[in-house]
């Protein structure tokens, strides 16, 4: 026997990857960024909610605020219940009309006279509405106060998620309905 018999040569490999490897890599690293795609749509829709809750808890604390400034008519005149409503347009109603009223003449500033509690509460819902309105279109705040026993008021906030469609021609009525099918709600209790 020859040394030369001993001795085999190895059989010469295929090199690379076959296409069913390229393809099955190809729907594997689609698959993820998929996985990735609707991970981000989510936090950018779970950001948003975030958002409009926040605003609404700042908007209740501000008319708490000017409420606790206003004792003598939040704590003792205030109507059973107000009803604010923001259009999609950002227009906005007030259902108590004394509190729609806007104060003939700005009133505590130089030279002019010194404003009513009633005056002062229609200024401050009026400004309030109309901030409510720039910040959060489609919703409603409603203002429920109760003057037997423990005088105390809710401050609710109601709005439209962006996932509900509305347009310029609903009336009040039907945004209502729309908004209290299911949406959320912002509720703080104030005690002026």
């Amino acid at each position: 026997m020859s040394t030369l018999e001993h001795i085999r040569c190895p059989l010469p490999r295929n090199r690379g990857f076959s296409l069913v490897e390229v393809m099955v890599a190809l729907v594997v690293a689609s698959i993820g960024l998929l996985g990735l795609a609707k991970m981000e749509s989510l936090a950018l829709a779970s950001t948003s909610i975030a958002g409009n809750r926040s605003i609404a808890a700042i908007q209740a604390s501000s008319l708490a605020a000017a409420m606790h400034a206003n004792r003598a008519y939040w704590g003792t005149l205030a109507p059973a219940q107000t009803i604010v409503t923001v259009s999609n347009t950002g227009a906005w109603a007030i259902s108590d009309p004394n509190l729609s009223q806007v104060p003939p003449q700005p009133c505590n500033t130089p030279g002019a006279g010194a404003c009513t509690v009633d005056q002062m509460a229609a200024f401050d819902v009026q400004n309030w509405s109309a901030a409510l309105a720039a910040l959060m279109k489609n919703s409603i705040a409603t203002i429920s106060c109760s003057t037997t026993g423990m005088v105390g008021c809710n401050i609710q906030i109601q709005w439209t998620e962006n996932a509900v469609a509305s347009n310029a021609s609903q009336t009040p009525a039907q945004l209502a309905a729309m908004i209290n099918a299911n949406s959320p709600t912002y509720v703080l209790y104030v005690q002026p």
